[in-house]
């Protein structure tokens, strides 16, 4: 196999795991980007107190002052609404805490991590923020948290 297909094929197969497909399903679906990274929306609203700190900030504050805090370390409390696990190597959480807009995608961040919290969890993330983060096969993030720790 060339390593263009093989490139192919592993986006593909990464894609239909973020989406919830099995390994059955990989070869099946075509790729859905980050758009099937989407946590779902919420049933009920959300509201979680802003972690304390100079490196502190909301969700919806990591999106406003990317540019500022692009490459830094950054503290975000959320309540955990979809962990992915081991995808690339790490597992994917979604973090919300009230702030954003839905509509503009402002209000669910993104953090890679080695922990491994539950769904509904209140937890408090610590990692380096990055904007415009492309890792290809239509995965890309206007704002990522990367090499995070997260603790309750």
């Amino acid at each position: 196999m060339n390593r263009f297909r093989t490139w192919f094929a592993l986006c593909v197969s990464i894609g239909a795991l973020v989406a919830g497909g099995g390994a059955a399903a990989a070869g099946k679906a075509a790729s859905a980007g980050s758009e099937g990274a989407k946590a779902p929306a919420p049933s009920e609203p959300i509201k979680v107190e802003k972690a304390k700190g100079a490196d502190a900030y909301t969700v919806s504050e990591t999106y406003e002052k990317a540019g500022k805090l692009e490459k830094k370390t950054v503290i975000v409390r959320g309540k955990v609404v979809k962990v992915s696990r081991g995808i690339m190597g790490k597992n994917w959480v979604h973090l919300r805490d009230g702030s954003g807009e839905s509509g503009k995608g402002t209000n669910n961040l993104v953090v890679t991590t080695q922990d491994v919290p539950k769904v509904g969890d209140v937890v408090t993330a610590k990692g380096i923020l990055y904007k415009d983060k492309d890792f290809g096969a239509g995965y890309k993030y206007k704002v990522i948290v990367e090499e995070a720790t997260v603790k309750p």
